[in-house]
């Protein structure tokens, strides 16, 4: 007799992935767990914000197992960031050369960090079905995500990407990182976040910001494409810190 394929929701802790299976579950459906993937800038410090890392696994984490009896299993590449920042290319015209920052066109950080971990999550799990969190007016993201396997609970439910931080925020489930204008999470060394988000990462966390400078002086690219670091911190003296009153306010409508 064939076991019915376990119902798994991937988790971030953001907005979307928490109001997916919250939305999911008080419909009625099932979770059989949650499954998160933390990825780690050096031995010690995590990609996430400060803040985010304290909610997941003081407040998330154990709020999802005793509301919802949903425990969530955390999946870690073996390597951190720094680590793979200084390997070296083995083939290729580039054989020799530090890794450095990950490029646009071929981010190893995205594969060696999340991808991976997580592909050997699913070949231990075997077949399973997501649950998703995508909202209802990501239409872009909606094509790509149309598969068997997957369960879109904000689209079957018509929730859009402002009404799931209603969701999150009623249960007390909305991360204290969606503050000071914040609307999206993400790694906080990410080379593809907005310079808005760089600037409050310059000004708010200078201790985080510090490990990126000192990167940069091995990196043999930029941060980005066209800027370095150094350069982004020239230009955020120069403006000040100019945000305003709203930006301290919880974010999301």
């Amino acid at each position: 007799m064939n076991e019915e394929p376990k119902i798994l929701a991937s988790i971030s802790g953001g907005k979307d992935s928490l109001a997916a299976l919250i939305t999911h579950i008080e419909s009625g459906g099932r979770c059989d767990g949650a499954i998160y993937c933390r990825i780690m800038f050096d031995d010690e410090t995590s990609a996430e914000y400060p803040e985010h890392e304290d909610f997941l696994f003081n407040k998330c984490f154990p709020a999802l197992e005793r509301e919802y009896g949903v425990k969530t299993r955390v999946v870690q590449a073996s390597c951190t960031y720094e680590e793979c920042f200084y390997r070296r290319y083995k083939r290729g015209k580039n054989a020799g050369e530090m890794w450095g920052f990950p490029t646009l066109w071929c981010p190893w950080c995205n594969t060696k960090l999340k991808i991976n971990p997580m592909h050997k999550f699913k070949k231990e799990m075997g077949k399973y079905t997501s649950i998703v969190g995508i909202a209802a007016d990501e239409e872009k993201r909606i094509k790509r995500k149309i598969v068997s396997n997957e369960i879109l609970p904000l689209v079957e439910h018509g929730i859009t990407e402002a009404e799931a931080f209603g969701v999150c925020r009623s249960r007390g489930l909305l991360s204290p990182s969606y503050c000071k204008g914040r609307t999206r999470l993400g790694c906080w060394f990410c080379h593809n976040q907005r310079i808005i988000d760089l600037k409050r990462l310059y000004y708010n966390y200078p201790e985080l910001w510090k490990k990126l400078e000192r990167l940069e002086k091995d990196s043999p690219r930029k941060f980005t494409p066209r800027v370095k670091i150094s350069e982004y911190q020239q230009r955020f003296d120069y403006e000040g810190l100019q945000i305003t009153l709203f930006d301290n306010e919880e974010g999301g409508p």
